[in-house]
């Protein structure tokens, strides 16, 4: 077993409650953790493993084209689609980074984490 990791995956989207997040849109950093439920043989063959192309294309699917409220939407969304791709993976975990919130106050970003 071993782990597959995209980092700091960049992405602009129209996701958000209030209606100018969604009209004007943001900026995510999206970190996708995969673990895989199989041994990697050692064979240089990319059939011998897993693919990170294909979570990269899956994680931009779902942000590109969601219009969800919550982070948390967009998060458990992802993880459903890189599931997907295949069936020799055990756990995928996000953290997605909301850089712009509408907070007064101070910071870099609002993250949350999910694992499924």
């Amino acid at each position: 077993m071993y782990k597959i990791k995209l980092n700091n995956m960049k992405f602009r989207a129209h996701i958000g409650v209030l209606p100018e997040e969604k009209i004007l849109g943001q900026n995510l950093e999206i970190d996708l953790i995969v673990e895989t439920n199989f041994t990697y043989s050692g064979l240089d063959e990319l059939e011998d493993t897993l693919s990170y192309v294909d979570f990269y294309e899956a994680t931009r699917g779902v942000v590109e084209n969601s219009k969800a409220d919550l982070i948390e939407k967009v998060a458990y969304d992802i993880i459903q689609r890189v599931k997907k791709t295949t069936q020799r993976i055990e756990t995928v975990e996000v953290h997605l980074r909301k850089l712009a919130v509408p907070i007064e106050g101070i910071f870099d970003s609002a993250e949350i984490e999910m694992r499924g």
